[in-house]
């Protein structure tokens, strides 16, 4: 099973975005932007999760959450993946205080290890907090784009959870990822 463990995003939050993306949208139809009800913000990426392993990953990761604080983030200005040049993925930022985005990194760490540790491989390099926004086919310029997220700032939400997701691939709207909450554990 494809799963990944991300804090949800609350409605309030997205709405805001949305609002602030709709414009690029409308300017951008070639790309292909990510559904709002599909935004989160991943700690941690599971490949292949076994049935088996399941229960043990679970109780893990209610024991590394309990370990972290709930923290106030909020979504700022942006970036791509590889490059501004060279773009793929197009996101915006988290950010918080210094002592938030430690806690935020430690909570990754946390999760990644209790992935590990219960048997299920984790993917991904470095955690760079983020949002995805958009995906390009083709590697893009997004210069322009980033100039206009830089003036991004959203509304400051308290995170109290996190959630371990399976992704569901080609099952949502337009052959995209149908995501299904399989638990969700509180911080702190």
């Amino acid at each position: 099973m494809r799963c990944f463990i991300a804090l949800p995003i609350p409605q309030q939050v997205m709405e805001d975005l949305d609002a602030f993306c709709e414009p690029r949208r409308q300017a951008l139809p070639d790309v292909r932007w990510s559904d709002p009800l599909g935004w989160h913000l991943t700690v941690a990426f599971l490949p292949d999760v076994a049935q088996e392993d399941q229960d043990d990953l679970e109780a893990r990761l209610a024991v590394a959450a309990s370990r972290r604080r709930p923290m106030q983030l909020n979504l700022h200005q942006g970036g791509a993946f590889p490059d501004a040049l060279s773009a793929t993925v197009l996101w915006t930022g988290v950010t918080g205080t210094a002592r938030t985005l430690s806690e935020l990194d430690h909570l990754a760490s946390g999760c990644r290890n209790a992935a590990a540790v219960a048997g299920t491989g984790v993917q991904g390099g470095r955690f760079l907090p983020h949002v995805t926004l958009a995906r390009f086919v083709q590697p893009r310029n997004v210069v322009s784009l980033l100039e206009v997220l830089a003036l991004y700032s959203g509304p400051t939400w308290r995170a109290e959870s996190v959630r371990l997701i399976a992704s569901h691939l080609g099952e949502g709207p337009h052959r995209r990822p149908r995501y299904e909450t399989l638990a969700e554990f509180p911080l702190g």
